[in-house]
């Protein structure tokens, strides 16, 4: 298992000599920035587990920084700060902050919340990796009931939107005609079969580049469907 990479934020030398050593003896690795320019820099190119923040940086506040990395990563951040002001922490939790230390703090406690963070922040990577699916350009957000291609939101009704889960959540496999009108009509369906082929050329309309030589959705003639990754 890889060490789990934490980039520090603090421009007191006696806090980060202490950190390192201490995160270090703790198993992760530590990878250190004294001012927010060089956090920004380095959150983009080392793209760590977890940032610890401090509020009070130079050139860039650590406001600004995690305000700026929250735009676009969920990664986890715990802001410490010598201020007690509740005012800085709300501020620091409204832009994203995922906890906050006020200093001195007790190394054992910060290391505990990290932990806690880190853990929380795998529950919701693991639960959207069951919410969505993912395939080339192709992005379904199960949960939210959104479907994305190259990053731009679809309309797309609930049947077809059905149709395209059940084959993303079977890649490469071929899908029975009967097997979507089960899953998607139901079982009690006595309606006319080709409402699925219908459906279909809807569906290849909107997701194919060439609705009519279709590349994704592929007909396996006599059988059904299936999704191609290739």
């Amino acid at each position: 298992m890889l060490a789990e990479r934490v980039l520090v934020v603090e421009d007191e030398e006696a806090f980060v000599e202490a950190l390192t050593v201490a995160l270090g003896r703790e198993g992760f690795q530590v990878e250190v920035a004294r001012d927010g320019a060089e956090a920004l820099a380095a959150f983009h190119e080392s793209e760590p587990d977890l940032i610890l923040l401090d509020l009070m940086l130079p050139r860039v506040s650590g406001i600004d920084v995690c305000r700026e990395i929250r735009a676009t990563s969920r990664v986890p951040i715990i802001m410490l700060t010598a201020k007690s002001d509740e005012i800085d922490t709300v501020v620091g939790l409204e832009v994203g902050a995922d906890d906050y230390m006020t200093k001195p703090y007790r190394m054992r406690e910060l290391v505990a919340r990290m932990r806690a963070v880190l853990r929380r922040s795998e529950d919701i990577e693991a639960a959207d990796a069951t919410t969505r699916l993912v395939q080339g350009e192709i992005s379904v957000d199960v949960e939210r009931h959104e479907v994305a291609i190259r990053g731009e939101t679809v309309a797309m009704p609930l049947k077809e939107f059905d149709l395209l889960q059940i084959l993303l959540e079977n890649v490469g496999r071929v899908l029975t005609r009967d097997t979507l009108i089960d899953r998607v009509w139901g079982h009690d369906y006595v309606g006319d079969t080709k409402t699925l082929d219908v459906h279909i050329k809807r569906l290849r309309s909107k997701i194919e580049d060439e609705p009519s030589m279709p590349k994704r959705i592929i007909t396996i003639r006599g059988l059904g469907y299936k999704f191609s990754s290739e």
